[in-house]
């Protein structure tokens, strides 16, 4: 099954964007929000590639950087979270930046990433990344228009250098309708698990939602470049969002699937008179 989800891997990105059958099924709408069922079926494949992937990285000291940006609630903590949870976080690691401080304010402004770019056998993912200039920071006035100006004209360059350097860096932008954000934020306010993701920000960046796609388009225009391009993902359905994202990124990386490997269990020791000491231990409660 997982030579199979491979060869679908492969070619996935030469796909043409349009086609008389894509036309006919946006015509009909979407699809049906995916079960649950069928989503942990797919991701399960997946994540047995991403291993795969991962085991290439460690062995060819492959270089990935990952960026992921997007709306509000598209879903981009979410999708970070089912790539790594089962691979090594000694390989995948995720960064996300808090606000800077007075120091870094002072730096050239895309310094403070560049300490978290990968070194060899590395798998580095933004959540969040020096983009925050072309969008959050243009948009809340965080910055003036002539810096997110420069900020536009002199980053594809640096991604030019990241590239001669080795590293592969995949840029995806998470898009999600008016209507479904909204739905996401009001699912927030009651919820203790999500309460923390509904903050003042988050209301003033809500009503401005053509200012955001206005940066967005800014932003697409000036860095979407032949060594660091843009993918989008619609992310209405999460389910089929992260399916997608992850088939893609596997596209990406020229990994072969895993041997499958006999493996027998080695035979215990025996106890030669061991016996459980009886020490004051601590053991926590069993409510449960």
């Amino acid at each position: 099954m997982a030579k199979k989800k491979r060869k679908q891997h492969q070619g996935h990105a030469a796909a043409p964007a349009a086609s008389a059958g894509a036309q006919q099924l946006a015509e009909a709408g979407p699809p049906p929000k995916m079960k649950r069922k069928a989503y942990e079926r797919e991701m399960r494949v997946l994540h047995g590639e991403l291993v795969a992937m991962q085991e290439w990285v460690k062995a060819t000291g492959a270089k990935i950087c990952i960026v992921f940006e997007g709306r509000d609630t598209a879903g981009k903590g979410g999708t970070i979270k089912r790539i790594t949870e089962r691979v090594s976080p000694r390989v995948f690691r995720v960064i996300a930046l808090p606000a800077p401080t007075e120091r870094e304010k002072s730096q050239m402004y895309i310094q403070r990433y560049v300490p978290h770019l990968p070194a060899a056998g590395e798998v580095v993912i933004f959540d969040r990344s020096w983009y925050n200039r072309a969008g959050v920071e243009r948009v809340m006035g965080f910055c003036t228009p002539e810096e997110t100006e420069r900020f536009l004209e002199l980053v594809p360059g640096v991604e030019k250098a990241m590239a001669d350097n080795g590293i592969l860096l995949l840029k995806y932008w998470l898009e999600v309708s008016p209507g479904e954000q909204t739905r996401r934020l009001k699912s927030r306010i009651n919820d203790p698990r999500k309460i923390w993701k509904l903050s003042d920000m988050h209301l003033k960046s809500y009503s401005r939602w053509y200012d955001y796609s206005r940066a967005r388009d800014a932003m697409f225009a000036a860095t979407d470049t032949a060594w660091g391009p843009w993918y989008i993902a619609h992310t209405d359905d999460k389910r089929r969002g992260r399916l997608n994202i992850i088939h893609h990124l596997l596209s990406q990386a020229p990994y072969k699937p895993l041997d499958h490997r006999d493996i027998t269990l080695p035979r215990r020791q025996r106890a030669r008179g061991y016996v459980e000491p009886d020490l004051p231990l601590r053991y926590i409660p069993e409510p449960f």
